[in-house]
């Protein structure tokens, strides 16, 4: 009786031993369809992975174009939970035709609209008017490409026209900026959320007279560049060429000011003879290159003129770039020094008031370029000489004429405290050097003080100050880079 049951009871076991491993197997192999299954990630997770960065990368691209701004963009981002800042729900950029105006205008303050991705943002809008207008699917991925390149656009653009697009500190220490901290991340989302793109980024735009007159500057010889017209070099021949000498190179010049606008356009003219009306064209010339405007054609004057629109215009864009470095939002009121004419103007309501020439830093003791507040004035100051100057130029002196101290009303300080009578003999002076010179030198007030008889000080790291001088004669000449870096002021 057992032995007939028992082949039932095997193909009863067998059976649930199978249903069981069905059972068993079943949620693994629904968990391993699911996870085949590919998953729609959106726009935000698209940017939240992207500026979500585990392994420390700074440094992404889309569609090819490098995301410069990477820092900034992934603080943005975290910001607003990684929502798109540009596309509307409907998929719809519409801030983006004002970016788009803003970076072909970029052109007119000497930058280069190809730096903010103008390119791909129009290929990629383009793509996504055909998709809005197809009414197909959203490409998730477009859209987060999109936004993420308008996003750095305008971060890389409002930065490069509020401070320039290099730090000028990383490349000469003759320029020292110290422009106003702007929060561009903030501008951004205040400027998306008030429909003000455009307009944000011209309130970064430098406003001073001298950044539009430069604006205009450079406009005019684009259009001088534009026009390919021969450039033929001037032959910088002796001897200079003066008013009534005839010439062979008259004819060149007299076309190249009326080219550049500085002679008034008449029928054509052949002459090798230099006159009058020509030398009044040269003069004007020379005035606005900063060259003695004396008429006369000399080196000088011809390398000017050498120069061509081209290079003009690059040279232009270099001081537009300069200027957002340092010069920003001066006020109403302010002294402004122009180093390479060797001038100063005092501003008034964006209007010169007053001129003068100046003496700044020679070669190797240049005059820094930076901003300050003018804080006080000191009549008949005396002049505390810095010491590589006493070094190097007193010590030779006085080791040549020990009577040199006195005849120049320099008093000598050790630890603040005047070394007179026999301590002043005591005084070894083939001993000091750079190294060990532990005396202070202090000219007294008088006509052999060099700052004059009074100082402008606007305190600052270098020590630079405007002050009189007593050597007048150094204003009569064109070029004058005397000083020791300090500004010395004709009047």
């Amino acid at each position: 009786m057992f032995r007939s049951h028992f082949p039932a009871l095997l193909f009863r076991f067998f059976f649930l031993l199978v249903l069981c491993f069905f059972y068993a197997i079943m949620p693994l192999a629904l968990q391993a369809e699911e996870e085949q299954e590919p998953q729609i990630l959106t726009a935000s997770d698209i940017l939240k992975k992207r500026f979500t960065s585990a392994d420390g990368r700074t440094m992404v691209t889309v569609g090819g174009e490098s995301i410069f701004s990477f820092d900034m963009e992934a603080v943005f981002y975290q910001k607003r939970s990684f929502e798109p800042a540009w596309a509307g729900p409907d998929g719809h950029f519409l801030q983006a035709d004002d970016l788009i105006t803003a970076i072909q205008k970029a052109h007119q303050e000497g930058l280069i609209p190809e730096y903010y991705h103008i390119n791909a943002i129009q290929s990629l809008l383009l793509d996504q008017v055909r998709t809005n207008l197809g009414r197909t699917a959203p490409n998730f991925t477009a859209i987060a490409d999109l936004d993420a390149l308008l996003t750095d656009s305008f971060l890389l653009l409002s930065c490069h026209l509020s401070k320039g697009c290099i730090n000028p500190i990383m490349r000469t220490t003759e320029w020292f900026a110290a422009n106003e901290k702007i929060d561009v991340t903030t501008l951004l989302e205040d400027s998306l959320r008030e429909k003000r793109v455009k307009e944000a980024l011209q309130s970064l735009t430098p406003h001073e007279k001298l950044y539009s007159r430069l604006r205009q500057a450079l406009e005019r010889y684009r259009q001088l560049a534009n026009r390919n017209d021969s450039w033929p070099l001037i032959p910088p021949e002796k001897p200079s060429i003066k008013i009534d000498m005839n010439d062979r190179r008259i004819p060149v010049i007299r076309h190249r000011l009326i080219t550049l606008g500085d002679l008034p356009s008449t029928p054509q003219d052949n002459s090798s003879l230099y006159d009058q009306k020509l030398a009044r064209a040269v003069s004007a010339f020379q005035q606005r290159h900063g060259l003695e405007a004396d008429g006369i054609i000399g080196a000088n004057t011809i390398t000017a003129l050498n120069i061509s629109p081209e290079k003009r215009a690059r040279q232009i864009e270099l001081n537009m770039e300069r200027l957002r470095w340092s010069f920003r939002n001066p006020g109403e009121r302010y002294i402004l020094v122009n180093i390479a004419n060797f001038s100063l103007d005092v501003i008034e309501n964006d209007m010169t008031v007053m001129n003068m020439k100046v003496v700044v830093g020679k070669p190797f003791w240049d005059t820094p370029v930076f901003s300050g507040k003018m804080r006080y004035l000191v009549l008949n100051p005396s002049w505390t000489i810095p010491r590589n100057i006493a070094v190097e130029e007193i010590l030779p002196k006085v080791l040549n004429d020990r009577q040199y101290l006195l005849k120049n009303d320099i008093m000598i300080l050790r630890n603040g405290k005047v070394i007179e009578g026999s301590q002043l003999k005591e005084i070894d002076w083939y001993r000091l050097n750079i190294d060990y010179f532990p005396y202070q030198l202090r000219q007294q007030p008088g006509p052999k003080n060099p700052l004059g008889n009074i100082k402008f000080i606007f305190p600052n790291q270098f020590d630079v100050y405007l002050h009189d001088s007593p050597h007048k004669g150094l204003f009569q000449r064109n070029v004058r880079a005397f000083s020791h870096g300090c500004i010395r002021i004709e009047n």
